[in-house]
C-alpha cells in the first residue's frame, strides 16, 4: 500500500510539472510550426464607430496562434523612458531615452552603460524628447548614427534630425550636425512622428506628425509643409534623388508620402523591400499602411476614427475618397502602435516575415500575419504585463526585444 501511495504521488508530480511547462512556453503544440487560425476575430470589444471597412479583412482580423514553443522574459526594469533602439554590430542594443540621452545595454549580462552625453538639449514636454535612432550602414567604420528629437526654439519647436559619431570610448556623441528641421515651427507638445531608418539605396526615411491640433492638421495635406509626412532625405538632409515631387513646383522635394497623422512605426519588408508604416488614429482608426511614393494617405480628410470627444471628423465624415489611399488594416478600438519590425528568419518558423508592433494604449505586442499585402491574422503577446510598449526590434541572435514607457526591456524568442 505504501508503494502504491508513493507511485500516485510521483505520477501527480509529473503531470503537474508538464502542465507548468506548457503554460511557460505559451504553445499548445510544441511539434507544430504552423499557425492555428481561428474563424472568429481576435478583437471582441465594441468599436468606437459604425463605419464600414472598404474591403474584407481591413479590420478585426481572425485570431492567429503561434504553435512553436516560445518564451517571454523580463531582461531589466532599470531603463527610464526608452523610445527607440538600434542593434550595434557586436549585438548590444543602443537605446534612446526620451529625456535626452542614449545608453547601451549588453544583452549577455544585462549591464547598462552610463548615459552617453553630448547630445543637443531636447524639448521633452508632452510627446516630445529624444525619439527614434538608427545606425549608418557603415557604422563599423565611421561610427555615425542618426536620431530624431524635438528641438525648442523661441516661437515653438520642431521635429529635428541630427547625426553624430559615437566616440570610441562610447561615453559621448561627437561632431554633431543638425541636418533637417520639419516645418513650420509650432508651439505644441503633440504628434512629432519621430521614427527613422535607412532605405535600400542608403537614404534616410523619417516620419513626422502633423502636431495634432485642429489648426495644424491641414499641414498633412500641404505639400509646402513637412508636417504629417514621410520624408526621404540624404545623410546631409537634402531631398533624396528620385523622390516623387523633386521636379514639382509648390512642393517640398523631400516629401515621400503625405496625409499622415502621427506615424511612429516604419520598416521595410524583408522580401519585397517595400516601406510599411503605422500611425495613430484619433478615437479609433489606427492605421497600417503600405507606403507608395507620392501617395496621399488621407488625414484629416478621410479617417476611420472620431475626435476624442466622440464627434465625427469632417462634415460629412469620410472614410474613402478618390485619390487617397486606404489603410491595409485599421484598429478600432486602437492599438496605439509605436515602433514596429518585420520578423526575419525561421527561428520561430511561423513568424517569418510577420510584422510585430509595439502597442501603447493597447498594452500588448501585436503580431500581424500578411499575405499578398493583406492582413489574414493577428495575435497578441504580453497583455498580462499591462505595459505601454514603445519599440520593438529583432536583435542579432534573432530574438525580439521590446521596451516600455516604464523602463522595462523584454525578450521574446523560441523556447
Amino acid at each position: 500500500m505504501e508503494f502504491k501511495y508513493l507511485y500516485v504521488i510521483f505520477i501527480f508530480t509529473l503531470i503537474s510539472c508538464n502542465q507548468k511547462n506548457q503554460t511557460h512556453t505559451k504553445a499548445s503544440n510544441e511539434n507544430s510550426t504552423k499557425d492555428t487560425i481561428a474563424q472568429s476575430p481576435l478583437e471582441t470589444r465594441k468599436a468606437n464607430t459604425h463605419y464600414k471597412p472598404a474591403f474584407k479583412g481591413q479590420t478585426r482580423a481572425v485570431e492567429s496562434t503561434t504553435q512553436t514553443a516560445y518564451k517571454t522574459e523580463l531582461i531589466t526594469d532599470a531603463l527610464k523612458s526608452p523610445w527607440g533602439m538600434a542593434v550595434l554590430p557586436d549585438g548590444r542594443l543602443l537605446i534612446s531615452e526620451n529625456e535626452g540621452y542614449m545608453q547601451i545595454i549588453d544583452l549577455q549580462d544585462t549591464k547598462i552603460s552610463e548615459p552617453i552625453t553630448g547630445l543637443p538639449q531636447v524639448d521633452n514636454q508632452g510627446q516630445g524628447g529624444l525619439l527614434g535612432i538608427c545606425l549608418d550602414p557603415n557604422f563599423s567604420s565611421n561610427r555615425m548614427l542618426y536620431w530624431v528629437y524635438t528641438e525648442k526654439i523661441a516661437k515653438g519647436n520642431h521635429t529635428t534630425v541630427a547625426k553624430g559619431n559615437l566616440a570610441d570610448d562610447e561615453k559621448s556623441i561627437e561632431n554633431i550636425q543638425v541636418i533637417y528641421r520639419a516645418s513650420p515651427t509650432y508651439d505644441g507638445v503633440l504628434h512629432y512622428g519621430g521614427r527613422i531608418l535607412f532605405d535600400k539605396e542608403g537614404y534616410l526615411l523619417v516620419s513626422t506628425g502633423e502636431r495634432s491640433d485642429k489648426e495644424t492638421r491641414h499641414y498633412a495635406q500641404d505639400l509646402n509643409s513637412s508636417l504629417g509626412k514621410i520624408l526621404r532625405i540624404t545623410t546631409n538632409g537634402q531631398p533624396a534623388p528620385g523622390n516623387p515631387f523633386e521636379n514639382q513646383e509648390e512642393a517640398l522635394a523631400e516629401i515621400y508620402s503625405y496625409g499622415h497623422r502621427n506615424p511612429q512605426g516604419l520598416d521595410l519588408h524583408p522580401i519585397t523591400g517595400e516601406l510599411w508604416s503605422n500611425e495613430f488614429g484619433p478615437r479609433g482608426g489606427d492605421e497600417l499602411n503600405l507606403i507608395k511614393p507620392g501617395k496621399n494617405y488621407g488625414w484629416p480628410i478621410i479617417t476611420y476614427g472620431l475626435e476624442y470627444s466622440g464627434e465625427a471628423i469632417g462634415n460629412p465624415p469620410l472614410q474613402q475618397k478618390e485619390g487617397m489611399e486606404q489603410p491595409v488594416y485599421y484598429w478600432d478600438p486602437v492599438l496605439s502602435a509605436s515602433g514596429m519590425t518585420f520578423y526575419k528568419g525561421k527561428r520561430v518558423p511561423e513568424w517569418e516575415n510577420n510584422l510585430f508592433l509595439a502597442g501603447l494604449s493597447g498594452s500588448h505586442i501585436s503580431r500581424i500575419v500578411i499575405e499578398n499585402n493583406k492582413v489574414v491574422g493577428e495575435e497578441r503577446f504580453l497583455e498580462e504585463e499591462g505595459e505601454r510598449f514603445r519599440d520593438i526590434i529583432q536583435a542579432k541572435e534573432g530574438a525580439l526585444y521590446m521596451v516600455t514607457d516604464s523602463g522595462k526591456l523584454y525578450k521574446m524568442d523560441k523556447e
